[in-house]
């Protein structure tokens, strides 16, 4: 007789499959926690910018951001106002949802993602003409470009 009970594993699968198939920012990767000084604007900007990109985001609102960036590997040439955890990635600053899209599709071994400083026209300092700025992809080995932008849109390489 064959048995007709779910093995533990494929029964813990099916519940989280079913779980996340009722949040498809989850199942897709599209998740961030995004640590933040409980004053600032311009990160609600980009949390806002994020999200109008299918990004699932939660806010946890602190003062003490020197903590997570050090925790999560933040160089200190490349902090910038807001820092997020990506699936396992940090991300620093104004960082477009493209990038992170680019991001979550590569997987490179990298430690995570920054736009230094706050460049007018990135997601989140909208509002002047946008610059041209970079953004900048570290880890161990060091820093290296990862892409160029003006406002959310990538220039040609």
């Amino acid at each position: 007789m064959a048995e007709s009970r779910l093995s533990r594993r494929r029964a813990l699968a099916l519940s989280a499959a079913t779980l996340l198939a009722g949040f498809p920012a989850l199942a897709s990767g599209k998740a961030a926690l995004v640590h933040k000084d409980p004053l600032c604007g311009c990160c609600e900007g980009w949390v806002a910018h994020l999200r109008r990109a299918g990004w699932q985001v939660t806010v946890r609102e602190r003062r003490d951001l020197d903590a997570v960036k050090a925790r999560l590997g933040v160089p200190a040439a490349l902090a910038s106002c807001h820092t997020a955890e990506i699936a396992g990635y940090a991300v620093e600053g104004h960082v477009p949802a493209h990038a992170l899209d680019r991001l979550m599709a590569e997987r490179p071994p990298l430690a995570g993602l920054a736009v230094p400083g706050m460049p007018a026209g990135s997601p989140g300092m909208e509002g002047g003409p946008p610059e041209p700025y970079d953004v900048v992809a570290f880890g161990p080995a060091g820093t290296a470009a990862f892409g160029r932008y003006r406002g959310d849109r990538p220039l040609p390489s």
